[in-house]
C-alpha cells in the first residue's frame, strides 16, 4: 500500500515460474534459418533474419524476463549463410549460362 493513498501499488509482472522466458521469435529465427536449408531457402532465411533482429532487440529491452539470445544468433548466422549461398549461387548460374550464350554466338557466328 502507498503511504499517502491508501491504495495498493501495482505489483510487477510475474517472473514464469522457472526464471526467464525464451524469446518466441528467436526460437522461431531459429527454426526458420534451420528450415532454410531444407525447404524453402529464400523465403525461410528472409523470414530466419526478421525474426532473429527482432529478437534480439527483445531481449535487449527485457533482459531480465527473456532469454535465448544464442538462439536468435544461430537464426541469423543460418538465415544470412543460406542467403549468400543462394546469391554465390545466382552469380554462379548467370556467368555460367552466360558463357554459354557467349560461346554459342561465337559458334553461330553472330558477334
Amino acid at each position: 500500500m502507498e503511504p499517502t493513498s491508501g491504495t495498493p501499488s501495482p505489483m510487477p509482472p510475474a517472473l514464469p515460474a522457472g526464471g526467464r522466458q525464451t524469446s518466441a521469435l528467436a526460437i522461431a529465427s531459429l527454426v526458420t534459418g534451420v528450415l532454410s536449408w531444407v525447404v524453402a531457402p529464400v523465403v525461410a532465411s528472409l523470414v530466419a533474419v526478421v525474426c532473429g533482429h527482432l529478437a534480439r532487440a527483445e531481449i535487449r529491452r527485457e533482459p531480465g524476463r527473456l532469454e535465448g539470445d544464442g538462439l536468435a544468433v544461430a537464426g541469423l548466422i543460418l538465415g544470412y549463410a543460406n542467403l549468400a549461398t543462394a546469391a554465390l549461387a545466382l552469380l554462379v548460374a548467370v556467368v555460367f549460362f552466360g558463357g554459354l550464350l557467349g560461346l554459342g554466338a561465337l559458334g553461330a557466328g553472330w558477334a
